[in-house]
């Protein structure tokens, strides 16, 4: 009976050691086999990056730029895919449930990933647990424009006039844009009362602005900026803490009387959650290499826009420190999606 216990006891740790090996065994293959993907990327499939605006916009045109490039650096087709709609929620959301492979990426605004989650109740993706933040790409200024007749003619008369209850009134691309939101930080930081107007997107906005059916609106260089070159708007202050290279004879708002404004919406590659560490590495070192390109400098420039330079893990505490900023000015200032 003792002999057999010991062979059953024997045959037991036998058992145990070989699966331990086992698994030891499966580990080691798991690695080899991630290692060897994450060398091999890419060349599964085409590479889509999703834009989850409307064609045109500058979130659009740097998808497209940036698509080019990595088609012409990894020789493999790169598909951009136009996912708007819900203020970039939808397409922010469809990358979120992509597989984590490399192969689906987001060209995302600031908007849906740091604004959205304070505007809405309920977001089909957490910002900060459903994505890889790959790489920063550019931030651009708004402006801060006046219609040419509304007798708005510095930053001063802004923030006297917006102080007046039911005075002033500012347009903006849709409730929940940065648009609004950098309306609604300057309400907050001026103790102005300018009350928010939204338009379903810029162009809307822009012609009612044009036309004298509003006096002001905080929007993107690249829509507003024609529109001051023709006479019809007026640009009082760009939005950023440092004058923009394109408009360096335009005074900062904080220059310009609100000490401490800063709003610079900003523009990344965006992946789902837990891809590849050597993916995220090659892709983060291929933005760097498309930014250090004089023809990218060139077209931002056209864009109102500059790089952003950030590995990875600083982009991740970046982002962080955005969400918890637009997050208290959303809060504090009850704006809203409806």
């Amino acid at each position: 009976m003792k002999m057999l216990k010991r062979r059953i006891s024997g045959h037991v740790r036998d058992s145990v050691k070989l699966a331990s090996f086992a698994v030891v065994l499966a580990s080691g293959s798991l690695l080899v086999s991630t290692a060897a993907y994450a060398q091999a990327w890419p060349s599964k499939q085409s590479i889509r990056i999703v834009s989850p605006y409307a064609p045109g916009g500058t979130t659009d045109v740097l998808a497209r730029m940036l698509g080019q490039f990595m088609q012409e650096k990894f020789k493999q087709t790169v598909v951009i895919e136009n996912r708007g709609g819900a203020g970039g929620n939808i397409g922010t959301d469809l990358v979120a449930k992509a597989a984590p492979d490399g192969y689906t990426l987001l060209l995302a605004s600031s908007g849906p990933l740091v604004i959205a989650p304070s505007l809405y109740q309920k977001l089909p993706y957490q910002p900060l647990k459903d994505f890889t933040y790959i790489s920063p790409i550019a931030s651009a200024s708004f402006v801060v424009v006046a219609n040419a007749k509304a007798g708005l003619n510095s930053i001063a008369d802004v923030i006297a006039q917006g102080k007046q209850s039911g005075k002033l009134s500012f347009a903006s691309a849709g409730s929940g844009t940065p648009q609004h939101i950098i309306g609604e930080l300057f309400n907050l930081q001026a103790g102005t009362k300018i009350q928010h107007i939204p338009y379903k997107g810029s162009g809307p906005a822009m012609n009612d602005l044009i036309g004298n059916q509003l006096p002001l609106a905080f929007e993107n260089p690249v829509v507003a900026m024609p529109h001051v070159t023709s006479g019809k708007l007026k640009v009082l202050a760009v939005t950023g803490a440092r004058r923009s290279p394109t408009l360096p004879n335009v005074p900062t708002v904080a220059e310009a009387g609100l000490v401490g404004f800063e709003a610079k919406p900003w523009y990344a590659l965006v992946g789902p959650a837990n891809m590849p560490v050597e993916v995220t590495a090659k892709l983060n070192a291929a933005v760097d290499e498309f930014l250090a390109s004089a023809v990218t400098k060139q077209k931002l420039e056209t864009l109102g826009a500059e790089p952003m330079y950030l590995p990875t893990a600083q982009f991740k505490t970046f982002v962080d420190s955005e969400l918890e900023k637009w997050t208290r000015v959303v809060k504090t200032s009850g704006a809203t999606v409806d």
